[in-house]
């Protein structure tokens, strides 16, 4: 015992010590001021971001690549607040909740005030959750080195399921619809068993399938800008600034509140896909039950903003364990950090910490020197970056475009991957105007070609019986896990169904 702690002291000593240098310290602090601009400006998603950045990230050595991509991921999560509490649009869907109370305040002459306890809040749930990740990620891959491949199959469908799941308020099967689409798409191109070529119609440059960067920024570049250029309504700054740090009154009591809020958003990140969004309103949602005060949520609530804030960032930690130990995305913006390291030679999974000894704590400490500088930045950018919020979208987003077409064509260096980023990006436009959500479209092209590899292996190993997966409890535990969900998402489905049409008869 003591052999092994001193083993793992030492390793994680060394990892500091490499991680500690100056270029990667100037990075983070770059980076993440980067972020937080990006996060505050509506249409500029930390999505979006990393999938721009990742080809930028090429260049460079695995720490300060790591460096780069996961300050940013950091920094935009945290700035959608500002957007959020002073003009009432989102800078990122994460900070969607942030805006039911912060907005309220920013009327009431508090915006800074708001704005401080979402940047304070977003650092506590950064804390709790490098914590956790640091505390479950070894427990995770102990436990997946016993996956086979009915397992990894299993747990690729059940991935996409859940998310899909979560992901639409009143039709699941939207998501799931996606989810399998994406799937779909991963199967382009040259099969991995037999090299048999498949939906490739004749043309070359399929046989090498899609790449996935390119479909990523297609998704969540081009179609976010054509989206944000065609709403009309210019947005607007109203109410003053104001102080932007709290009390310590006022961080005290929030102490609970954001331990229970980054521990929901810390489990909402373990879920492949689900997002920071969905982390924020569920927190928000507990937050508003477990309050002695409800009736202050959504009429500027200090309380609210926290439980939103602090569970957004929790999920950035969350998402990292799933990735790590399994090589599944807990979030969108957590599969950009996952092709990103693919790009650098990293390969997550149950063997990472063979492979790559130490990983797990560069990602830790990277995350925390983030979350600090987050935490500077936030607090001093807070009132500069209203004059920021001023820039017209107009302006801005047709800059973005030629960004996307350099990050397309930068990977392989075809303009093949160009046309297909504006494929995507048709595609992403489309499935948002039908209100279908984008996270399981993404997941499934990640998941896809493990589902695919592992389910026919399994299928060769067992001459094509179903029989022998009835003898391993874990798949059991999966079929049972996706039974589970249709089920529930079924049920969700018929009660909207039922609640829509009591609503209208009384109409």
């Amino acid at each position: 015992m003591l052999e092994t702690i001193t083993r793992e002291f030492s390793l994680f000593s060394h990892v500091f010590g490499s991680i500690l240098t100056a270029p990667n310290i100037l990075m983070m602090i770059f980076g993440t001021l980067g972020g937080i601009v990006i996060g505050a400006i509506p249409g500029l998603t930390a999505t979006m971001a990393l999938a721009l950045l990742i080809n930028v990230s090429y260049g460079m050595n695995m720490d300060l690549a790591l460096s780069f991509l996961l300050s940013v991921y950091v920094g935009a999560v945290t700035g959608g607040c500002i957007s959020a509490t002073m003009i009432n649009i989102p800078g990122t869907p994460s900070a969607a909740a942030t805006a039911l109370d912060g907005f309220p305040l920013a009327k009431k002459g508090k915006g800074g005030l708001a704005i401080g306890v979402g940047i304070i809040a977003s650092f506590f749930g950064m804390i709790i959750s490098i914590i956790s990740l640091i505390v479950l990620t070894p427990i995770i891959s102990k436990l997946a080195l016993k996956f086979g491949h009915w397992e990894m199959f299993l747990i690729s469908v059940f991935g996409i399921m859940i998310c899909g799941n979560l992901t639409t308020e009143d039709a699941p099967v939207k998501g799931w619809i996606v989810g399998f689409l994406g799937i779909l798409t991963a199967m382009v191109g040259l099969d991995a068993v037999y090299a048999y070529p498949r939906f490739t119609f004749n043309l070359l440059q399929l046989k090498g399938g899609i790449s996935l960067i390119p479909a990523l920024i297609g998704l969540f570049g081009i179609s976010e800008v054509v989206s944000v250029l065609q709403e009309k309504e210019p947005y607007k700054i109203e109410g003053k600034v104001g102080r932007v740090v709290p009390d310590w009154k006022d961080i005290k009591s929030l102490i609970p509140i954001s331990i229970r809020s980054g521990i929901i958003g810390m489990l909402i990140g373990v879920i492949p896909g689900a997002g920071e969004d969905i982390g924020a309103w569920v927190s928000y949602d507990v937050g508003k039950r477990r309050s002695k005060h409800p009736e202050r949520f959504g009429k500027g609530s200090i309380e609210g903003v926290a439980c939103a804030e602090t569970a957004n960032n929790a999920v950035v930690g969350g998402a990292m364990i799933p990735l790590l130990t399994l090589a599944i995305p807990g979030s969108p913006p957590a599969a950009m950090v996952l092709a990103a390291m693919w790009l650098h030679g990293v390969r997550p999974g149950p063997l990472l910490n063979f492979e790559f000894p130490g990983f797990l704590y560069a990602v830790a400490i990277v995350l925390l020197l983030c979350s600090v500088f987050m935490l500077i930045w936030g607090l001093a950018l807070a009132k500069p970056m209203v004059s920021v919020l001023k820039i017209k979208r107009e302006i801005l987003m047709p800059i973005i475009v030629p960004l996307t077409v350099i990050g397309a064509y930068a990977g392989g260096v075809r303009i093949f991957d160009v046309y297909v980023m504006f494929f995507f990006g048709l595609l992403g436009y489309v499935l948002r105007n039908l209100e279908y959500p984008m996270a399981p479209l993404v997941l499934g092209i990640i998941l896809g070609p493990m589902a695919d590899v592992s389910f026919r292996r399994a299928m060769m190993q067992t001459k094509g019986s179903l029989l022998p997966l009835l003898t391993r409890p874990m798949g059991l535990v999966f079929v049972v896990a996706i039974i589970w969900i249709i089920y529930s998402g079924y049920r969700r489905t018929q009660q909207l169904k039922r609640l829509a049409s009591e609503v209208a008869s009384e109409a």
